[in-house]
Parts: structure tokens; sequence; C-alpha cells
């Protein structure tokens, strides 16, 4: 099944939300942004094809890449040889996506590889048609992850940092205690809107970030508390009450579940 939807946002920003599956509903989707000849993020190559086609239909001239995930960065490549968008991202990301890189199986089935494409470093501040766009580095959810920040609208696209108010469960490569940093560094600034890859917020989005920040707060210290009293991870796994979308821990190998949250707090704290 192919899932291509477009939204009309505020200030001419259009938002193109695609999904794809052998069969059925899929597993999960992911927002790209455009506006001017601007676009933040690419989709998966599974999508290819409609991407291509909203890129060309707008002109876009430069890409900006939150992280180098593969439902991300999918596409960069493609609408970069197709129409000469110029590719920018973290330095990390640059490094990332110079050459092909491993992934594991559901991520191959859900999103698809990533062709590997130059990507150019990134300016302090940013000219689009919406005026200054400031690049603000939030590692935690990946080394490389990047959100984008229109001052003047009060926008921030927020890739992967947001989410949701609660996280059901982590990779087993993120690190929680960097994310909540990022969190912190995100919630100083001055927005409303938060143009997140898979659950966008239109309005309320500083709330929804700082509700995201106590969960994980929260969910950290309990952590700690439980750890420092040499309890185990398994234990502190039950005693919190915490569960598992055994679904998709099944389906992911492992790589993503509830209890990496668990083992990233205690590779934190050592």
């Amino acid at each position: 099944m192919r899932f291509c939807k477009t939204y009309d946002f505020d200030h001419g920003i259009k938002a193109l939300q695609l999904g794809w599956s052998l069969a059925g509903p899929p597993m999960m989707t992911v927002y790209c942004y455009l506006f001017g000849e601007t676009m933040v993020d690419t989709g998966q190559s599974h999508m290819k094809k409609e991407a291509l086609a909203l890129a060309g239909s707008h002109g876009v001239k430069q890409i900006f890449l939150t992280h180098h995930h593969e439902d991300h960065s999918g596409n960069a490549a493609a609408i970069h040889s197709a129409q000469g968008a110029t590719v920018y991202g973290h330095a990390l990301t640059q490094t990332k996506l110079r050459t092909p890189y491993d992934i594991l199986p559901y991520q191959k089935y859900v999103w698809g590889k990533t062709t590997p494409v130059s990507v150019n470093a990134l300016a302090a501040k940013i000219d689009t048609s919406l005026g200054c766009m400031m690049p603000v580095h939030t590692p935690g959810h990946s080394k490389d992850h990047t959100v984008y920040f229109l001052p003047e609208q009060g926008i921030i696209f927020s890739g992967d940092l947001y989410l949701g108010d609660r996280i059901k469960f982590f990779r087993s490569d993120e690190d929680v205690g960097t994310q909540i940093a990022s969190l912190k560094k995100v919630a100083a600034m001055d927005f409303d809107t938060v143009l997140c890859a898979h659950n966008p917020c239109l309005k309320n989005g500083k709330k929804h970030i700082l509700t995201k920040l106590d969960f994980l707060e929260n969910l950290y210290g309990d952590i700690v508390f439980l750890w420092e009293k040499g309890i185990s991870e398994r234990q502190i796994f039950k005693k919190l009450k915490l569960r598992e979308a055994r679904f998709i821990k099944y389906v992911c190998c492992g790589n993503v579940s509830m209890l990496n949250g668990v083992r990233s707090v205690i590779h934190n704290i050592g």
C-alpha cells in the first residue's frame, strides 16, 4: 500500500505525509515539509515517486535534513539529481551520508535504504522565503539530530525530537539523558508550532515539548533512584510498570523497545 497525503498549513507551508507497506496500512508514516524553494526532510525511498513529484512541482532548490535516518534522508539524493537541489545537514550527517551504511531488515522493509549524497555544511542563519531559519543541534535521538527554527513565525521543524508527549519505545542507540538536554535547549526558544516528522502540533507546541521533557525527566529520575538501590534493569522495568509494544519489539528484533530507555539511563549514570 502506498499512502500519500498533502496538507496546507499556515505561512504557505505544505506537509507531505508518506507511508508504505506491502499490504495493509503502513506501520508508520513520515512527514516532510516544503515552503518556497525549501524542503525539510525528504521521506523514505519507498515513496520516491511521490516525494520527487512534490519537490519538482515546488521547484525545491535547498533541502535541510534533520538527521540521517532513512525515513528523513531517503529521497535526498534523488531530488538532488532530478533538480539540482543542494542538500544541507549537520557535520555528522555529512559523514554518515557520504557512503552507504548498514541498516536492519525492518528498517529496509519500512523505509528503504538511503542513497549516499553530498551534504553541505549548515550556516548559523539560513535565508528562506519565510525569513531567517536557524539550525539547532539537538542530539539524543541520533548524534546528528538538528531542528530548524523559524523565529519570525514561531515554528520549529523538529524531526524526531518530539514524537509524542509520552514515549512508548526507544531505539537501542538513543541517549535519553542527551535528549533531555536537547528538549531543554528547544524549550527555551519562542515558538508555538512544532512540525514533527511523525506527529505535527500546529498549536501549543511548546506545551507538548515541555510535557515530553517532564515525562523523560521523571522516567530518568525514577530509573536512577531504583538503580542506585541495586535493582536490576528488568526489575526496574517491572517496578515502574513499564510496558512493551511487543509487536514493534518483535518486528524490530529488539532494536526498538521500552527496555532500551531503561538501559540508556543506566548507561548514562555508569
